[in-house]
């Protein structure tokens, strides 16, 4: 037994209570790997109760830290093959993106990686962006493929600051924040930009990204306009098994010939192809047909890269749904 505990790899996540971080936990310890996490305040049940139950899968070590607290990272990414950073601070309706947002995702990133640089045992980080850091832009047209070499036009969300703009620039410039201190310490960074994620989730609130991408099947008017105004500024609707993007994080920590960014999206639709799609799928919900004259989608955003490295998604539209559809039904949040 002893030869097995010196050869266990060992991963650090960065905001083990969130979406992501919490099923890329879980499937780190099904993989047998020794995991750190790290949450603000372990305190906080209702936060880290399914961490607390993700301790019975194996070795789940759960540290407190804080982006806005530089040495606050150093015990928990001491010693580990690999970092995942998917903490980001989200206030979709703030007031002050600025200082809300962006100075402390920026902020945030260069933390983490300061303690990364002072691990000896480090091989990899791999960060957590989002395609909102790709296809926001003032583009013209139908059909435009959007890749890794694609930034967000931020210049365009701080002058004409549409809705959520805060969110996009603070991942945008979080993601070029870490690009640029990656590149002047020689360390060995990824970086993956996923779609809309929906699935089922580990933590006890429902996210809000599967909220958002439920909204035509829940008819959550506010939410049914987020999906609308995340279409007008990304260009489209594109959409993700959150497994599948934990399962392409794990991929590209391990793919030694991995580097650089990688798109992490499956599916590229709009509004109102979505719209049909669940029309027929789930004829028992009152799912939306009017949406006047609204655009399609006017490009997509490539996996091309990622796919090429190796990786194949698993979850299709109807899994992603379906799955989503019975996490709603669980949570009381869609009638039988």
């Amino acid at each position: 037994m002893a030869s097995q505990t010196v050869l266990k790899k060992a991963a650090c996540v960065i905001g083990g209570t969130g979406f992501v971080a919490s099923l890329l936990i879980k499937l780190l310890l099904d993989k047998g790997y020794a995991v750190n996490t790290t949450v603000r305040d372990p305190e906080n049940q209702k936060k880290v109760s399914h961490l607390l139950e993700l301790q019975n899968l194996g070795d789940l070590k759960i540290f407190r830290a804080d982006l806005t607290d530089e040495g606050s990272f150093d015990a928990a990414i001491s010693g580990c093959d690999f970092v995942f950073h998917v903490a980001t601070p989200v206030h979709f309706d703030s007031e002050d993106p600025e200082n809300d947002m962006i100075k402390p995702a920026i902020q945030g990133v260069l933390n983490v990686l300061k303690a990364c640089k002072k691990s000896k045992a480090l091989k990899r980080v791999i960060l957590t962006s989002s395609a909102a850091a790709v296809s926001i832009n003032k583009l013209n047209g139908v059909g435009l493929v959007m890749d890794e070499s694609c930034w967000t036009d931020v210049e365009f969300l701080t002058s004409e600051k549409p809705p959520t703009w805060g969110y996009a620039a603070s991942k945008t410039l979080g993601e070029k924040a870490a690009w640029k201190f990656a590149e002047e310490n020689q360390m060995d960074l990824i970086t993956v930009s996923p779609s809309l994620m929906a699935g089922s989730s580990l933590t006890q609130d429902v996210p809000s990204s599967v909220c958002l991408a439920m909204s035509l099947l829940t008819g959550n008017e506010l939410l049914i306009n987020g999906i609308k105004v995340m279409q007008t500024l990304s260009g489209s609707i594109s959409i993700t098994h959150v497994r599948d993007v934990c399962r392409a994080q794990i991929f590209l920590a391990e793919k030694e010939s991995a580097s650089g960014r990688y798109i992490c999206c499956h599916i590229n639709t709009s509004v109102i192809e979505l719209a049909k799609f669940l029309r027929e799928r789930y004829p028992q919900y009152n799912v939306p047909t009017e949406f006047g004259d609204f655009p399609k989608a006017k490009l997509i955003i490539s996996s091309e890269k990622l796919i090429k490295e190796g990786f194949s998604f698993k979850y299709g539209i109807k899994e992603i749904y379906d799955q989503s559809v019975e996490y709603f039904k669980s949570k009381g949040l869609l009638q039988n």
